[in-house]
């Protein structure tokens, strides 16, 4: 049995194998789009798991911003052009309903990190907007640390870029995601076949804020914000 986590992980375990069951967390595909699977209900071939097939949550990530600095109009949006594309065309829409300009950077490796965030902040961007990726969540300590020396406020999907010192996250637990995997590779185990297994999606989303990082931009939370957030971070 494999595990694979992310798109890239996964298209190279499909491609070793046909036979052998992959079990997957993957955040950035469509999984049927993507071939992966025939459909959601019946996988219909060697993989299964979890996937987050919710572009969207970019939107959400930008209104929430929006909530907090209410005169933002303009806002970096850093992601991978291919892994990110429909993240990135379901943020451009949310972007035009709130009269709010995006400049989209590319970031396909570490080095870009750097040069991606100094751009936003030549910009004149308010805030960055960090789409679903691998690279992003390998490296979430060093993008806090850069968008803090840079006075950028930013948000991820991952809980656990908050707790490296981002300012904010909207978007499911990673954590309950591998959890949820454990299920599958026990059914898998004791008999069950990956096409048989229902993919699944995130049912949940946390809103998890980071207030020291916030009162080290100047940046304050509006209460009713506050009271939605799942986890406070003092």
């Amino acid at each position: 049995m494999l595990f694979a986590r992310g798109a890239g992980a996964l298209t190279a375990a499909r491609n070793a194998t046909s036979s052998i069951p992959i079990v997957a967390v993957d955040l950035e595909s469509d999984p049927v789009a993507m071939g992966f699977v025939h459909n959601l209900a019946r996988p219909g071939g060697n993989v299964t798991g979890v996937f987050l097939d919710v572009p969207e949550l970019s939107g959400k990530q930008l209104q929430l911003l929006r909530d907090i600095i209410p005169t933002m109009s303009r806002v970096a949006i850093l992601g991978d052009p291919v892994l990110n594309a429909p993240q990135f065309r379901a943020t451009d829409l949310a972007a035009r309903d709130l009269a709010i300009k995006l400049q989209r950077l590319e970031v396909r490796a570490p080095a870009d990190l750097d040069r991606a965030l100094d751009t936003a902040k030549r910009g004149g961007n308010r805030a960055v907007i960090l789409l679903s990726s691998p690279l992003i969540f390998v490296h979430r300590k060093e993008i806090a640390s850069m968008a803090a020396t840079r006075h950028l406020p930013a948000v991820s999907m991952f809980a656990e870029f908050a707790e490296a010192g981002g300012l904010m996250v909207y978007g499911p637990s990673l954590r309950e995601a591998f959890r949820r995997c454990g299920g599958y590779v026990a059914k898998i185990l004791q008999g069950a076949r990956p096409a048989d297994l229902p993919v699944e999606r995130p049912e949940k989303f946390d809103l998890v804020i980071n207030l020291k990082t916030a009162r080290a931009l100047g940046l304050t939370i509006p209460q009713s914000l506050l009271l939605r957030a799942d986890q406070v971070i003092e």
